[in-house]
């Protein structure tokens, strides 16, 4: 795929191990979360577990959320060294590290705003995740004027994605109207096709529908391939990419277009190990019968479907974002949580 079409491989974890496969398999970039974070701190625990001891005794009146933080930063240089080659052979188009903002500042600007620069110093190669929230698109236009390259998060919608492909437009447009450079500014906006799928089953289930076996595993899909096509007639200078992998649909379906696939490292080897013909599929029509079921059946598709089927006011609460929020801060809580029981051990257990 990464040899024979634009279509580009990210990997989504920076766990160490994990990059190194995907980098080894034409990976160029990498992405991280409060949900990944917490999962390479367990999954690489014997790395992680005299820094964290280090940081106990040499920063004793830091909070758990401090340590935590300091930690999120560093597991995120690792993975941005790893890619730093990338970054440089290709002058800092390739080989990026996306580090996500806190999900506790989904409500505010200036928040992100703030921790978003700071990431951005850590490092060349350094993205910033910001959510796709209404506080989240200001965010966007801000950092992008002045010159980082962001990766939208928390997306699941075709109005979600234009609202930040237009934001980066806006502060592209600023920069360049002041004289500054934006040649370094390599955006992506991500859809999380399978979480749009995920929400849409709940709503089956809640109100006793019955779709077709496999309709609403191309709910994203849809959606991803309509914003790609919105995206090319515009111009825009965001990247479209591709997140929470369900089924081979989620990757077959979107190879050929030029855009990103950031794919966990175990669906990395289950795709590299299967039968599955690595071929164009972009532009490959949605068939008739599914985008007929879903748009009839599912108010929610429709809203995620249409440019103007969500207003910024409701993408806060829109389903999908509202679940991913809920499980970004409760992935968060539980890696304090988790730094908190090694620092401060229960004595009851």
């Amino acid at each position: 795929m990464v040899s024979t079409t634009p279509t580009e491989l990210w990997n989504d974890s920076c766990a160490v191990g994990e990059l190194r496969y995907a980098i080894e398999h034409g990976a160029v970039g990498a992405t991280s979360n409060p949900t990944i974070v917490f999962g390479v701190i367990q999954q690489e625990f014997a790395d992680w577990r005299g820094r964290i001891d280090e940081l106990f005794a040499t920063k004793s009146s830091w909070t758990e959320a401090q340590i935590t933080w300091q930690l999120i930063e560093e597991m995120a240089l690792r993975g941005a060294d790893l890619l730093r080659p990338i970054f440089d052979r290709t002058e800092g188009r390739k080989g990026f590290l996306s580090i996500q903002t806190s999900p506790e500042f989904y409500k505010s600007t200036d928040a992100l705003v703030t921790q978003a620069l700071h990431f951005a110093e850590l490092a060349p190669n350094i993205q910033v995740k910001i959510p796709a929230t209404e506080a989240g698109i200001a965010a966007i236009e801000e950092v992008t004027a002045r010159g980082v390259s962001i990766n939208a998060t928390v997306c699941f919608t075709v109005p979600q994605a234009i609202a930040v492909a237009e934001a980066v437009e806006r502060g592209l447009k600023r920069r360049e109207a002041i004289g500054q450079s934006t040649a370094k500014v390599f955006s992506v906006c991500t859809i999380m096709v399978g979480r749009l799928d995920d929400w849409l089953k709940v709503i089956a289930e809640k109100e006793k529908l019955v779709p077709t076996p496999g309709t609403l595993d191309w709910a994203g899909v849809a959606c991803m391939k309509h914003a790609y096509r919105i995206f090319k007639k515009a111009g825009y200078r965001t990247r479209l990419l591709s997140a929470a992998y369900r089924n081979h649909l989620h990757w077959s379906e979107f190879i050929g277009g030029d855009i990103v696939l950031t794919i966990p490292g175990p669906w990395q080897r289950r795709f590299n190990a299967s039968s599955v013909e690595v071929k164009p599929r972009m532009d490959n029509p949605i068939p008739a019968a599914v985008m007929s079921e879903l748009t009839e059946q599912f108010e929610d598709f429709r809203r995620a479907y249409e440019p103007d089927g969500l207003k910024p006011s409701e993408f806060d609460t829109y389903g999908a974002t509202a679940r991913t929020l809920r499980t970004f801060l409760s992935s968060y809580n539980d890696l304090v949580a988790f730094i908190r029981d090694l620092r401060l051990p229960n004595p009851d257990l």
